[in-house]
């Protein structure tokens, strides 16, 4: 598998070796030596999600408090997403910006998301079937989130679909609001916190 790094720091995406034959298809999706040597440190796995969504389904953008934040290894093992991650590190060079990457159950792609960076995906298929594996478990305490449908940030969500939210998704603040608020973490607690992980 290849490990590329993305625009924003903290951000990777990882392309599996496709080994199809007559009966179907056969990848290693997930390597921990290959990611450790493109990250810089081990990824401990601490929990693992699973979520099926429907067509025009919006979850995130989701962070937690650095430290310890949760590093995300996310993948769609059926369907289609527009997986979004934002710099949302106080402090960063690219704080605000984002990055975009469709993940989908052909290529088979993932994306490593670092601690402190947001993340949310939209479903584009009927049923997006979505795994992350994570390097915390949930903890409601330290959870955060920002309204992806927050103008200023804008997202480039599929046009033409009206975005299914939860109910704490559509609450939640936006960019503004959520540093004003000190609830951002610092991109220099994140940078040092990954620093203490190699």
């Amino acid at each position: 598998m290849q490990v590329e790094p993305l625009a924003i720091d903290g951000l990777w995406e990882i392309t599996p070796v496709l080994r199809p034959d007559d009966r179907g298809v056969f990848l290693e999706a997930f390597k921990a030596d290959v990611l450790s040597e493109a990250i810089g440190h081990p990824f401990t796995l601490k929990q693992m999600n699973v979520s099926v969504s429907s067509a025009g389904t919006v979850r995130g953008i989701h962070f937690a408090d650095v430290p310890v934040g949760q590093a995300k290894y996310v993948q769609c093992f059926s369907g289609a997403i527009l997986d979004v991650v934002v710099d949302i590190r106080v402090g960063s060079p690219t704080f605000g910006q984002w990055d975009a990457v469709e993940l989908n159950s052909t290529s088979r792609k993932a994306l490593y998301i670092s601690e402190g960076l947001g993340h949310a995906f939209c479903a584009l298929t009927d049923e997006a079937t979505v795994g992350y594996l994570c390097s915390e478990p949930y903890s409601p305490t330290r959870e955060h989130g920002i309204h992806p449908m927050d103008s200023t940030l804008a997202l480039p969500w599929p046009d033409g679909t009206a975005a299914l939210l939860s109910p704490k998704d559509a609450a939640a603040p936006t960019m503004a609001e959520a540093l004003a608020s000190g609830m951002l973490p610092s991109y220099d607690d994140c940078v040092a916190f990954r620093r203490s992980l190699a």
